[in-house]
């Protein structure tokens, strides 16, 4: 198993459509016995926040967040802890909105110190 997130902050590594998570946003994960949450900002979003389970390097949680235009939406992503060389984590993430239409894939990676 890939080691904790708890404490990391980690980065898509491209932008996905407007008024969604892109470059610019950054999330910053806890994890804990199993469970895991974060909350993330920047780019096209305001304020967001996840929380699922872990169990191995399977993560399975619900996400919500505001963008700049003061709309609200939420979803569901299952992803896949991934270490790479070098120790930085990875996530491949597939992804589904539910408050509105839309699915997908995005990849979020460990941020370095230099690089925040």
């Amino acid at each position: 198993m890939a080691r904790s997130l708890d404490g990391l902050i980690l980065a898509p590594v491209a932008d996905q459509a407007p008024g969604q998570v892109g470059t610019r946003t950054r999330f910053a994960y806890h994890e804990k016995d199993g469970e895991i949450w974060a909350e993330y900002t920047g780019g096209d979003v305001v304020r967001g926040h996840l929380v699922g389970t872990r169990r191995g390097d399977r993560l399975d949680f619900r996400y919500v967040q505001l963008g700049h235009d003061g709309t609200t939406s939420s979803g569901h992503c299952v992803s896949t802890v991934v270490e790479l060389p070098g120790g930085r984590v990875r996530l491949e993430e597939t992804w589904e909105w539910e408050s509105r239409q839309g699915a997908g894939t995005s990849v979020v990676e460990q941020v370095t110190e230099h690089a925040r």
